[in-house]
């Protein structure tokens, strides 16, 4: 038993990670601290200065535990990390989990390539373009540089496999210059290859003044078709450079980070800035109380935000002061290996850029408003509905399952999991049945059921061992959803009682047109509104149960069709099989082929095509219309 009073005096002066937890032991915040001993004993003393969502916040911890470090910058990176992984409800949390795409140049090789890229890797050999905020403004910056400077995208080893193959078709549109041919030299290619790399770096002057020459002088030697070339990459090339529209006098990469925020939302706007020149921008939104001050939304940002991407600047200019502002500096160095500073800036144009910032964040806040409404209604609001209809409350995680065979055969059941009312994938399981034979759903659901929740209470059981680490199924739903009525939520209810678990449970009821009609629970069939968005959303749960347990069952029922018919035969194996199937796409084909086909597929002779002629003809009668 969790012994609140003695807990407190525990408390170590270190610095160190602090995670609270509820009564059913989910993580509901996590934070770091210079003294634990200090900073957790705050929260469960009588102070006027709590906020609501920390007073609320409180009530609802059950116990804690903590993690010492050696330093506060350690315990930084430990917070960051343990909030991406569990992001607890309390924690002023990204809504958005992004990734950004880069152009990767392979500096390092003889003959170097420009690639798309989400990673970045610190080995010396490559130099990273972006962070570009989308990947189709990537894959179209490559087409056009291709297009001009005719740098190769193979994978090919040169000057090593230099002649051994063909010239690829990018050689023949004309948007590689085919180095693999040795049509031209090493120093020439370079040479392209660094005018890509100006290219990349915004230095769009001399390549403007060279396609408008090489246009005039195709116009005035009458090639009309080259010149009707060079004018549209001409057209391509300036439609890059007037998105440049912010330039510094300073040639540093920087982010210049603000934000705007209402009563419920808040939104951080961020400016790419690289080698002074404006690449990108992006918006992120963010679960933030009402009583959280600004710079304590931006530092939460901050450190979820380069906690996940690849590329730190050099300088990130805020429009407010964050109170971890020394760490963070710290923290992000040891990540770049360069000093990086954060900047409040106060007049000038700095100032006026963040300013700008801010005015886009307020702008995206404003119209996004109705759109985020209109989806907390459907996701969360919805979720809300359907627990006010039952009389339950604290519903995040949701569980749906499902059972689907032919006749008994191949038994497969389904877990879709939902949180806040939005599919979580990740998390989706699926069951091939082995302790039941025939078509028993009864049976074969309290299969799935026993063995989902056994797992999970193993997994907590290992977790007690500090070296285990948090397994899939240790997450208990709120709610379990079922597809059908009483019965099915007899079984569940059995189950959970035999482990010993209260969770509570209730079927997804379809009519007799197999439409979904509403919920069973607690013995009756609650009425629903048909056109709310909680019944869209039992809806939803109800067809992705279904379809996920239909697309396993057809994967294996597949499977051993071809399995139960061609493994039979003797002298045929899986590559075989294989090569059969390869050849002919279907059963029907290879019952029907005579032995001269057989022989002919790869891998097959004479003796085995004779083996799959006689036994198709043994059994012709007992096979057809099968797959």
């Amino acid at each position: 038993m969790f012994n609140l009073e003695e807990e407190l005096k525990k408390l170590p002066s270190s610095p160190g990670v602090y995670l609270m937890h509820n009564d059913r032991d989910e993580i509901i915040y996590i934070g770091k601290a210079v003294s634990l001993k200090n900073r957790v004993r705050q929260y469960f003393q009588s102070s006027r200065n709590k906020t609501a969502k920390i007073e609320q916040m409180v009530s609802h911890i059950a116990w804690f535990e903590y993690i010492l470090t050696d330093s506060e910058l350690e315990a930084l990176v430990l917070e960051c990390n343990l909030i991406k992984e569990h992001r607890p409800r309390y924690n002023t949390m990204l809504k958005d989990d992004k990734s950004y795409p880069y152009i990767k140049a392979t500096v390092g090789e003889d003959f170097p390539r420009l690639l798309f890229s989400r990673d970045m890797k610190k080995d010396g050999k490559s130099r990273y373009f972006g962070p570009y905020t989308s990947a189709g403004a990537v894959k179209d910056t490559l087409e056009l540089i291709h297009k001009l400077y005719k740098i190769r995208t193979c994978s090919r080893v040169l000057p090593r496999d230099i002649g051994k193959e063909r010239p690829c078709l990018n050689y023949h549109i004309k948007q590689c210059s085919a180095p693999c041919q040795g049509y031209i030299s090493k120093e020439d290619y370079r040479a392209s290859f660094d005018q890509a790399l100006d290219f990349l770096s915004g230095k769009y002057g001399p390549l403007i003044h060279s396609l408008e020459e090489k246009m005039q002088e195709a116009s005035l030697a009458m090639e009309y078709e080259r010149a009707i070339e060079y004018r549209e990459l001409l057209n391509s090339v300036k439609q890059v450079a007037q998105k440049q529209k912010i330039t510094s006098s300073s040639e540093e990469d920087r982010d210049i980070i603000a934000m705007a925020r209402d009563e419920q939302d808040a939104v951080v706007q961020v400016f790419f800035i690289r080698e002074g020149k404006l690449i990108g921008r992006d918006h992120f939104h963010l679960r933030a109380a009402v009583e959280e001050e600004e710079g304590d939304i931006l530092d939460s940002f901050v450190k979820q935000f380069y906690a996940g991407t690849p590329f730190i600047p050099r300088e990130l200019w805020l429009q407010y002061p964050v109170a971890d502002e020394k760490v963070i500096s710290q923290w992000l160095t040891a990540r770049k290996g360069q000093r990086v500073k954060l900047v409040v800036p106060q007049k000038g144009q700095k100032e006026r850029l963040v300013e700008l910032a801010a005015r886009n964040a307020a702008l995206v806040l404003g119209q996004d408003k109705e759109r985020l409404k209109r989806d907390e209604q459907r996701t969360i609001g919805a979720v809300r509905q359907i627990t006010g209809l039952m009389g339950i409350q604290g519903v995040r995680r949701i569980e749906a399952y499902d059972i689907s065979n032919t006749s008994g055969v191949e038994s497969v059941g389904s877990m879709v999991v939902y949180e806040d009312g939005r599919p979580k994938r990740s998390d989706y399981r699926k069951f091939k049945i082995r302790t039941v034979q025939g078509p028993n759903d009864y049976a074969s659901m309290r299969e799935v059921l026993t063995r989902r929740f056994s797992h999970g209470l193993r997994e907590m059981e290992e977790l007690k061992d500090q070296e285990a680490e948090l397994g899939s199924f240790t997450r208990f739903p709120d709610l379990i959803m079922m597809d059908g009525g009483r019965g099915q939520v007899n079984i569940a209810l059995e189950v959970l009682g035999e482990l010993g678990l209260s969770i509570p449970v209730c079927g997804m009821v379809k009519d007799d047109s197999h439409r979904t009609r509403g919920l069973y629970y607690e013995n009756r069939e609650l009425p629903i509104d048909r056109h709310s968005e909680g019944f869209r959303l039992i809806t939803r749960i109800q067809d992705e149960a279904h379809r996920f347990a239909i697309e396993y069952h057809r994967s294996l029922r597949g499977k051993g069709q071809v399995h139960s018919i061609l493994d039979e035969i003797p002298g045929i194996g899986p590559a075989r099989r294989k090569a059969l199937m390869r050849a002919f796409g279907e059963i029907e084909a290879v019952r029907d082929a005579d032995e001269e086909a057989l022989a002919a597929v790869p891998g097959m002779n004479r003796k085995a095509a004779r083996s799959v002629y006689e036994f198709f003809h043994a059994k012709k009668n007992d096979i057809s219309g099968e797959m």
